[in-house]
């Protein structure tokens, strides 16, 4: 009996992070956005600085009703109430509801009971019999202790939080009833936790923040609700992916920078640093930001109206001010402000929290494991998949 042969080409598993291929930086080009829409790619260093600096290009109007849908499922990211998608006099205030969270003086404030989370961790790390998964034992609760700290939640809410971290970064493989379900169930808890910190303050984050949008006046109790939900998840879910990429990378092919990551703490900041530079949180090409008027770019006139892609990716690859031979040098201090972050109003809030758990997680774990190593280098990496971000599920090691 003849059967039917499948000459379908096998899908090769994705590339780590690390290793993702960048198009060069070149001057502002058409390209298209991956769901065939048409818009501007921005690719060199100084472009994309402009882009991001420059109010003219905002994000509010990518949501406006007769704009391009930039997603099919309702995710959090899409979320217009979002602070990331506001622009202007709505935006500063939202941010200024922030202004005395995340600074680079509040973040040294908080390192000694980061570093107390991080040990005890490695403590229950040490205790687990080998090989373990030093995902599901460190880079996971690690952001998730520390956000949760500053939030006032307790460990009831983690594996919730983990659902619906899933749901609000989705990356259109989770039907669209599914993620409306989630975020349904995420803006309930996040309006249940402004409730309670109305009745009963504290002084956590979510405490300070009802006190100074009282200050603000006239800010929209949905947006509240979406900053709550914006940062429990945004707190976690980045600084998990960015230790799941960093210890493959480090542990699976630059094992020879392990020891001095442990031994030198100032040598692990520009570590993190140089990590954060070279190594993204996920698969798509950039920021996206909607023209308000025709701007000069790179010589180059971009329309009013344009959507224009940032790609931040390319930029921190720009030979013009990232040179090749210290692009991958760990240890070298950054020639430049990294784009990772993004910049301009927009720039990332938690950015120095993220920096300090990096940080203060890469050193901490390589002194007390200066032997780790993967117990599985040659086996393909299962990869935590249907959000916007990527990282290893699991990671086994041994020491």
């Amino acid at each position: 009996m003849l059967t039917s042969l499948d000459l379908t080409e096998p899908v090769p598993p994705p590339e780590p992070m690390h290793r993702l291929r960048h198009e060069e930086s070149g001057p502002p080009c058409r390209t298209e956005l991956p769901g065939g829409t048409p818009a501007w790619r921005v690719s060199r260093y100084v472009d994309v600085r402009q882009v991001l600096s420059d109010p003219r290009f905002g994000r509010a109007q990518l949501y406006a009703r007769d704009a391009p849908a930039l997603s099919d499922v309702p995710d959090l990211v899409n979320d217009p109430d979002l602070m990331f998608n506001q622009d202007g006099p709505d935006h500063l205030r939202l941010r200024r509801t922030l202004r005395r969270a995340f600074t680079p003086r509040a973040v040294a404030r908080w390192r000694p009971w980061i570093a107390a989370i991080v040990e005890e961790l490695l403590d229950r790390l040490e205790a687990r019999p080998q090989p373990t998964d030093v995902v599901a034992e460190f880079a996971l609760p690690l952001p998730v202790a520390v956000i949760s700290r500053l939030m006032g939640l307790d460990e009831s809410a983690w594996d919730r939080l983990r659902h619906w971290s899933e749901h609000a970064f989705s990356d259109g493989t989770h039907e669209s009833e599914q993620v409306a379900a989630a975020r349904e169930e995420f803006s309930a808890f996040g309006a249940d936790l402004l409730r309670e910190r109305r009745r009963a303050p504290g002084e956590d984050l979510v405490s300070g923040l009802v006190a100074a949008a009282d200050e603000e006046e006239g800010v929209p109790e949905a947006r509240l609700v979406s900053l709550v939900c914006g940062l429990i998840v945004g707190g976690h879910d980045s600084t998990m992916t960015m230790l799941g990429n960093a210890l493959l990378y480090l542990l699976g092919e630059r094992r020879d920078s392990w020891h001095r990551l442990g031994a030198d703490e100032e040598a692990a900041e520009q570590v993190a640093d140089r990590l954060v530079h070279l190594v993204p949180l996920g698969d798509d090409r950039g920021s996206t930001r909607h023209a308000a008027t025709d701007i000069e770019v790179g010589g180059v006139t971009i329309p009013a109206g344009a959507i224009v892609l940032a790609d931040c990716g390319a930029a921190n690859r720009d030979p013009e001010v990232f040179p090749a031979a210290t692009l991958h040098d760990l240890f070298a201090p950054l020639e430049a402000p990294t784009l990772s972050f993004g910049a301009g109003p927009h720039y990332c809030l938690g950015a120095w929290l993220a920096r300090a758990e990096l940080q203060l997680g890469l050193h901490r774990l390589a002194a007390r494991f200066p032997d780790l190593r993967l117990a599985d280098p040659t086996d393909p990496i299962v990869w935590r998949t249907g959000t916007t971000s990527r990282s290893p599920r699991r990671l086994r090691v041994v020491w």
